[in-house]
């Protein structure tokens, strides 16, 4: 292969490579290779934050529903109290 075989081959490579770069899927790369995880770009710090905030949240949802657990019973039993005492009959006169 010639020199000049070779600079034609690099000449026609250079349109073909702009309108792969500029094309939606060459965007679509790019978009992808700035999502990847670097050193500079990692979030461990965030993810440990957030993992340890959802731990505290799923401590007081246990809270919150062992709370409404106790409510409902109590609830319960008032209701259940409220309906054996239903309203008596006067009583009789002289039967005091």
């Amino acid at each position: 292969m010639s020199i000049v075989g070779l600079a034609l081959i690099i000449a026609l490579c250079i349109p073909i490579l702009a309108l792969v770069v500029d094309s939606p899927i060459g965007r679509a790369i790019a978009k992808r290779m700035e999502r990847l995880p670097t050193p500079g770009t990692r979030r461990d710090d965030e993810v440990t934050d957030l993992k340890r905030r959802l731990e505290l949240l799923e401590g007081d949802v246990e809270i919150l529903q062992a709370s409404v657990t106790q409510l409902r019973e109590q609830t319960e039993f008032v209701q259940r109290l409220m309906e054996d005492t239903a309203p008596r009959p006067p009583l009789a006169p002289g039967r005091e």
